[in-house]
Parts: C-alpha cells; structure tokens; sequence
C-alpha cells in the first residue's frame, strides 16, 4: 500500500510518538500475556491432569488468571494512552486547517463550496484520526501477533505452522485487489458528503427564500437526488467491503479446519500430544480476529489515504495574500490614499474588471465612488485592504505600497462595512468587537449612537443578546447599522464603505450620513454609493465607466458636465422613489 498523502501527516504525529510507541508496548505486553495462555492450557492438560495432580492445576490456573488479569490491564492502558494521542493530533491538524482557510484569500473561497470545507473539516480529519490512533496501532500489534503465534506454533508443531503460515498468501492477494477498487469508492463517497454538506448549509441559510417562495418541494427533490446518489455510492462501498470481509474471514476458518484435521492425525500418530494439540488451535484461534481486523485496517487506511489528500487540497493551496519578506507595520497612518494605474482581473480569468484606475484621496477626503451595476465598484474598494490584491499598477496608503505593509497593520487603520452586512451568530457585543476586541465600553456607545443603532439596548438583553445565523433576527436596516458600528468602532484612518446604507430609510440615511461627517471628520473615507442621496457623504464624486474612472469632480460639476453622471443617478432617484 502507498499512502503518499497519509505520509504527509507525519508532522502532526510526530509530537505523540512517544504515546503511539507506549500503546504498542502496552498491546505486544497484553498479546505477551495472551500467548502464554494456551500453553499453560498446555502445560495443564499434559501434566497435572494427565497425572491426576490436581494442587498442580490450581497453580497453573492461577498463572492463567493472573496473565489474564495482565492482559485485560495492558488493554485499558492502551485504551486510555490512545485517545489521547489520536485526539490531540486530531485537534492539533484541525486547528492548522482552519488557521489556513483564515489565510487563504477571497478568491480561493469564491471557488470552494462552504460543504466541502466542512467535510474535511471534520469527517476527514477523524478518519484520519481514526486510522492513525487505532488502524495503524492494530496493523502493527497484528503483524507482530501474526509472526509471534506462527513462531510459537513452529516450536509445537513445525508441519502446522508452515500451513499457517502459507494461508497468509491469499491474505495478501485479496487485499491487493481490494485496496485499489476502494480507494476509487472512498474518494467518491467523501467528495459526495461535502456536496450534500453544501447543499445543506445552502438550503438552511436561504430557508427565508425557500418558504417565501413555496421552493419547500424542489429542495426537497434535490435533497433526497443528493442523499440517494451519496447512499448508492456508499452501497457499493459496502459490497465491496462486505466480500472482502468474506473473503478474508473464510481463510482463518479454512486454515482451522485444516489445522483440526492434521492435527486429529498427528495426535493419533504420536508426532503431537492432546495438550499440544489444544494449545496449537488455541493460538490458531487467536489469528482469527487479527486477521478478521486486517479488512477494517485496509479499509480505515483507504479512506485516510483520500482523507489526507482531500486535506491537503487545502494545505497545499498558497495564501497568495500574505505578508511579503520584509512587511512593516504602519505605525501610524494620516489617511492619504493613491490609486495609480490599477488593472484587476479575476484569478483564472482574463477579462479586466479594472483597466488603469487613477484616484487620489487626500487626509480626511470622502470621496463617493459612483458607477453602473457591474461597472467594479466593490471590486475597486475590496483592493484597497487587499481582499484582493491589484494585477498591475499599485495603491498606496501615506506613500507606502499597501503590499509592502503588514496585513495586521493595514487592515487595523482600514474599517470597512460592505452592503452584504453579514452578523455571525454571536452577540451583539461580539459583532461589534470582531475587528477591535480591546475597544472600550465609551468607543461601543460612540459607535453605536454614530451608527444610529441605538435599537441594540431595546434588545432583550441589550449588547449581550444573540442575533441568530447571518443575523437574521434583525431586520436589514439594523444589520447595515450594526455592520457600520462595526466598521467605525476603532476610529480607523481610511473607512472603506460600500453602499452601506441601502436598506435604510431616507429619513434614517439622512441621520446616519449626519452623523458619520460630524464623527468622521477626520477620517478618510471611499464610499460606494448607489442612491443620490448618499453622494451627500462625499466632498468628490468619481465617475467608474467600464473600468475606468472617466471623471472627477464635486456632484453639481458631474451634474453639469456628464450626461452619464446624470443618467445613473436618475435611475437612482427613480429607485428611491419605488423604495419610499
């Protein structure tokens, strides 16, 4: 068997050798222990009884219980000295894979479905889990019960033992046929479970859509298509299994029945006596589980062999977005923010969203970013605390390539509130304070009443009370409210907001819109804006035509001089005024 993507796990076993190499102590002792058994068993039958000297058996059967004893103990220590191990290198790779899902940049989640990130997750790093802490434990002390009975059945009876030992060849043949045929299965049940996972995920966030809509029959339909096609796959993943176990089991017994008949004549020849004989099927017995678990073991390192590489899917996958050699920190930051030359496509793609984009910022500026649907608005904006990172041309922030600046550093003096206001479900207090934990109680309250969010403290338990999945107990508005609380809470230098005031009321817009110029006076600031009404935010308006910024200028100059200006915010008035 090649497990090349199970080799790589190495590193997360590594710390818990020391365990690993204690269980197979502790379970060569029990065997130990186990194996002396039939020959007591032996020694009895052949002497005390035999002779008729019974003090002689309560001896033997003393020695018998105590090695039982030992071996019932060496199993429990095993037990206990496992879990550990599996389950701290089980925890140990999950928390490494999610640290790196956290690395990874937007673009690498725009292409993955949340389900199979799940998956692998969970149910394939416990695979792994189960074969590293249990499957390769047992495939060990089985080898070593294999090649330890076999030596004690050749110093009984070496006729015997040889036929013991040859029945390991059609052992070795079945397992070879089968590992490559399950493989294939495992990997297809695997990538099936994240899909239905997926599925799952998207149907429960979207159940508002779904009911309003009268969708409950067609996801259902496409739930049980997903759930079938997952129980056909693993079906033939269990007929597979099912006549490997077959077969295997079938080898034992045959080689028991064989090992009987030859014996019966052995004894009856003089070559083996009766105590010989019982001790020799005794041991015989004990190959049978070992070999019964070698299909277990094959199948359990299958599946974390395509376990380990769905994995590593993800772990080899570069965070294209990280910290250069080098990366200061911006220790303190004035707010001037350049946009020179900037192009941007898409990874995988070559159409340009961005074709030389030029805009400059000055300390304190707002500037409302004003566009066609689809025209890169929110692609422009994501470059700047480098959602994205730009394909040619450059932006910097006081002079420095926002590339050459740390990450941590960048995004601490950049706030940023999107029109997808997403609220995780968590607290209130925990919401606000995902980008600033150590904010205090007085920056909370300014946040909150900047924000116009004061809606919070008629919560039912005010900052601390849960907002649900994607904040779903509150209406739009609030979610843009508190995602804009969220955003200001730091005070940060360079405010990024796009459009995050659209489900608002014009009347609470209006008070928002007061409130963040009277705050964040001294805040730069880049809005998209897709409501005339916002464009009162802004001391500039630039004009974002297929990619490129055509104009620049104050709202009453673009009014005046660009017809394409005023037709965009002509169809935002007449939105509005479907709105109000």
């Amino acid at each position: 068997m090649r497990f090349v993507a199970l080799r790589r796990t190495r590193p997360y076993v590594r710390p818990y050798v020391g365990q690993l190499l204690t269980m197979v102590a502790a379970a060569l002792a029990g065997l130990g222990a186990a194996t002396v058994i039939p020959l007591v068993t032996k020694a009895v039958i052949d002497g005390p009884i035999a002779r008729a000297q019974r003090p002689g058996v309560w001896a033997l059967a003393g020695l018998a219980l105590g090695l039982g004893a030992i071996e019932a103990g060496a199993a429990c220590f095993r037990r206990r000295v496992m879990a550990n191990a599996a389950l701290g290198m089980e925890t140990a790779m999950r928390n490494d894979f999610y640290a790196h899902l956290q690395r990874l940049p937007v673009s690498f989640h725009d292409g993955w479905q949340s389900g199979q990130l799940l998956s692998r997750a969970t149910t394939d790093i416990s695979t792994i889990r189960r074969f590293v802490g249990f499957g390769l434990v047992f495939l060990i002390v089985n080898s070593a019960t294999f090649v330890v009975i076999v030596s004690l059945l050749a110093t009984l009876y070496w006729p015997l033992a040889v036929l013991v030992a040859f029945s390991a060849l059609p052992i070795v043949v079945l397992s070879h046929q089968f590992e490559r045929r399950y493989m294939a299965v495992s990997r297809q049940v695997q990538d099936q479970t994240g899909d239905l996972a997926t599925f799952v995920e998207e149907t429960a966030t979207g159940i508002r859509i779904i009911k309003a809509f009268g969708g409950r029959r067609l996801v259902g339909d496409g739930f049980a298509r997903q759930a079938n096609r997952l129980r056909r796959t693993s079906l033939e993943r269990v007929r597979l299994l099912g006549v490997f176990w077959s077969a295997i089991e079938l080898v034992p017994n045959l080689t028991l029945a064989a090992v009987l008949l030859a014996g019966a004549f052995a004894v009856g020849s003089g070559s083996l006596t009766v105590g010989g004989l019982v001790a020799f099927v005794s041991l015989v017995l004990m190959l049978v589980w070992p070999v019964d678990a070698l299909g277990w073991i094959i199948a359990t390192a299958q599946e974390a062999e395509t376990a380990a590489a769905r994995i590593y899917e993800v772990l080899d996958e570069v965070p294209v977005i990280a910290d250069r050699p080098g990366a200061r920190d911006l220790i303190e930051c004035e707010g001037r923010l350049r946009l020179e030359n900037v192009h941007f496509a898409f990874p995988g793609t070559s159409r340009a969203v961005l074709r030389g984009v030029d805009l400059d910022l000055a300390p304190g500026e707002t500037i409302a970013l004003v566009g066609m649907s689809g025209s890169g608005k929110t692609t422009l904006v994501s470059l700047v605390p480098r959602l994205y990172d730009v394909s040619a041309g450059r932006i910097t922030l006081d002079g420095h390539d926002v590339r050459d600046l740390s990450l941590a550093s960048l995004r601490r003096h950049v706030g940023v509130a999107f029109e997808d206001s997403t609220l995780f479900s968590a607290s209130v207090r925990e919401n606000l304070l995902l980008g600033w934990p150590d904010a205090s109680a007085h920056d909370i309250d300014e946040a909150i009443e900047t924000a116009q969010a004061g809606f919070v403290h008629d919560l039912p338990w005010g900052l601390e009370t849960r907002v649900g999945e994607q904040g779903l107990t509150l209406s739009g508005g609030q979610r843009q409210r508190l995602a804009l609380a969220r955003a200001i809470i730091g005070r940060p230098r360079l405010l990024i907001l796009d459009d995050p005031l659209s489900a608002l009321d014009v009347h609470t817009e209006a008070i928002v819109e007061a409130s963040l110029s009277r705050q964040l006076r001294d805040t730069t600031t880049l809005v998209v804006v897709h409501r005339p009404s916002t464009v009162a935010l802004a001391h500039r308006v630039a004009l974002l035509e297929r990619g490129r910024i055509s104009a620049v200028g104050s709202h009453h100059e673009l009014l005046e001089r660009v017809p394409s200006y005023r037709a965009i915010l002509a169809e935002g008035v007449h939105e509005e005024g479907r709105v109000a």
